[in-house]
């Protein structure tokens, strides 16, 4: 989408919608009083702590605290992020979410490309399945039949039939004023260029649709029905689409009927519907490459227990151990991630037909912790009885835990990792530090210092892109620290983020505090993950692993005094940079407020009239 999403249309939003209903449709509510009251979704409980009050528009557990709006509800209960629970409540009552920034031409081509490529894939999904019911058909719906699949699971997850022909599906979007370019921009034609001739990329193939997490087709999955190779060939990149981000049925588990609290992570998709036939919905596959951070980011926003599922032969095993290496930087408190290994030479479409879907369950329930998981990998092939081997086994584990955010996951390995070792917990700190120094650039001795205005500002910590820096930190990387260290001075920043300056530190100095005033965000940990994987979250992990220096009771001042500062400095600046600064934010895209708007009309007539 372009631009962000005005705060007066969330006001709107939120005061034309009834969180009575919203919570209702997804807790059973009974009438008490003014108010209304259940079991909170949010925590175990017998007696009902949860209420929503009608008149209040909010709902609030007097258990576990959780709190909030209609919105704030959507995006912990159906573990939405922010734009889409925005979307499904505007969807509610028919209206289109604006974006600010939408009347930038680029913007605007942009989104409406994106349409165009969305509708199209739909256009192609819709012909898959019709030429599934026809007579060419039939051979694939044998192959869904033998596979046991019913008509619902086929017809859940958009099951369909590309024809054996060269081009079929290019003559149907032709005729319907697809150019042939647009159709290989979006991976359905391929181009041969030494002949120049474009034909159907998919051909006599079990199609499945791979669908974002609003339902809209956005690529597409094929298994052949001959013996043509490849066996399984998903669509390209494309602006739509990436391999590297996307899951083949998160959609349809997010749609199930019953309460999404874990996601099994299995290979294909024919895993997939396979363990659906069977009832098992919360199934998810990779789309041809290995899991990544974006996937999990993706995994943990909507649950917090995460099963990877692999083969229990060698391959499956090192696929693992990748995985282990990609998700121990995801594990902050309150996530979980287990391992399931299937017995050599089955996959879950075999082992849930043969074993039926309760067993298959308990399978899952019984999966390898992380934990075992890293300690037993780590110790394969060592002597642990020997010197060496224990060397080498907590040198491996250690690796892996460094990487591990801080919190009580990582002390509690850190205990057993002792214990398996027989090294004291005071040594392995030692050691600990040790990695942690070889792999984070040095820390400066003056790194807690704010760098006086008008000298150079530097930092040691990863620079953001563009940024060349190395020594003492500037005033916004002192606030961007102060708030990573202690998330609660959020409250002292205020609502005018004016004193920011326009480049890569006040941008990302903004979205942290926006992050921060949104009241998700209350502890270093979860701050970070938010970024983790990117340049900004390298940057901001090295700042908050720098010491601060100064008592706790000494921090809110100096954030305040750091803004009073920057605020003063803005102050100073000449008329013409003033006006060139508002300018420039509004050829951006960025509205300017009524404040911003008197002070540029009053520049325009204080420099007309010099």
């Amino acid at each position: 989408m372009a631009g962000q999403i005005p705060q007066r249309f969330i006001d709107d939003l939120l005061s034309r919608v009834d969180v009575v209903e919203v919570v209702g449709e997804r807790v059973q509510l009974k009438k008490s009083g003014r108010n209304y009251s259940g079991l909170c979704p949010f925590h175990q409980e017998k007696s009902p702590s949860f209420t929503v009050s009608a008149d209040k528009q909010f709902y609030h557990c007097f258990g576990c605290g959780a709190h909030g709006s209609a919105l704030r509800f959507l995006m912990e209960y159906d573990k939405l992020p922010f734009p889409e629970a925005v979307e499904q409540l505007a969807s509610r009552l028919g209206i289109e979410v604006p974006r600010e920034g939408a009347d930038d031409p680029r913007a605007r081509e942009r989104e409406k490309k994106r349409d165009q490529g969305v509708n199209l894939l739909e256009l192609a999904s819709r012909f898959y399945r019709e030429r599934m019911a026809m007579q060419e058909g039939q051979a694939a719906q044998a192959y869904l039949e033998q596979r046991g699949l019913s008509p619902d699971v086929v017809k859940t997850y958009g099951v369909g039939y590309a024809p054996a022909g060269w081009d079929a599906l290019k003559k149907h979007l032709s005729e319907r004023g697809v150019s042939e370019a647009v159709q290989i921009e979006y991976g359905l034609l391929i181009h041969h260029e030494d002949s120049g001739r474009t034909y159907d990329r998919f051909r006599d193939r079990v199609m499945f649709p791979i669908r974002d997490l609003r339902g809209r087709t956005i690529a597409f999955g094929g298994r052949v029905l001959g013996d043509a190779k490849p066996k399984y060939l998903n669509s390209p990149e494309t602006p739509v689409f990436h391999k590297g981000r996307e899951l083949y049925g998160l959609y349809e588990a997010r749609q199930a009927p019953e309460k999404l609290e874990q996601l099994v992570l299995v290979e294909g998709y024919m895993d997939v519907v396979a363990l659906a036939q069977f009832g098992i919905r919360n199934a998810v596959a990779t789309l041809g490459t290995a899991t990544t951070e974006d996937h999990l980011r993706r995994l943990f926003r909507m649950v917090s227990r995460v099963v990877f599922c692999f083969d229990g032969d060698r391959a499956g095993r090192q696929a693992a151990s990748r995985a282990l290496e990609t998700v121990m930087p995801q594990m902050i408190d309150g996530r979980e991630a287990r391992f399931l290994f299937l017995p050599e030479g089955d996959d879950p479409d075999d082992l849930v037909r043969r074993e039926g879907a309760q067993a298959f369950r308990d399978r899952v329930t019984c999966a390898m912790p992380l934990s075992e998981f890293l300690f037993e990998q780590a110790a394969q092939g060592r002597d642990l009885n020997g010197v060496e081997g224990r060397e080498r086994f907590a040198s491996q584990v250690l690796a892996a835990l460094s990487k591990v955010p801080e919190g009580m996951l990582r002390s509690l390995l850190f205990e057993e990792l002792s214990r398996r070792s027989g090294l004291k917990e005071a040594q392995l700190n030692i050691l600990l530090k040790q990695q942690e120094s070889r792999r984070l650039p040095a820390v400066s001795q003056q790194a807690s210092s704010v760098a006086p205005e008008g000298e150079p500002a530097t930092s040691s910590a990863a620079p953001l892109p563009g940024a060349r820096r190395q020594g003492v930190l500037s005033s916004i990387e002192r606030v961007i620290q102060l708030l990573l260290h202690e998330p609660t001075l959020i409250d002292v920043v205020g609502e005018s983020l004016e004193w920011l300056p326009d480049d890569d530190e006040g941008s990302l100095c903004r979205e942290l505090i926006v992050l921060l005033q949104a009241g998700r965000f209350r502890s270093p940990q979860v701050v970070l993950a938010h970024f983790q994987g990117s340049t900004q979250g390298q940057w901001l992990t090295s700042l908050a692993q720098q010491e601060l220096l100064i008592p706790r009771e000494a921090r809110k001042a100096e954030v305040e005094g750091i803004i009073d500062h920057l605020k003063q400095a803005q102050r100073k600046r000449s008329p013409e940079q003033e006006y060139a600064a508002l300018i420039d934010q509004e050829r951006a895209g960025e509205k300017l407020n009524g404040e911003q708007r008197q002070r540029l009309a009053q520049l325009i007539r204080e420099l007309t009239q010099r």
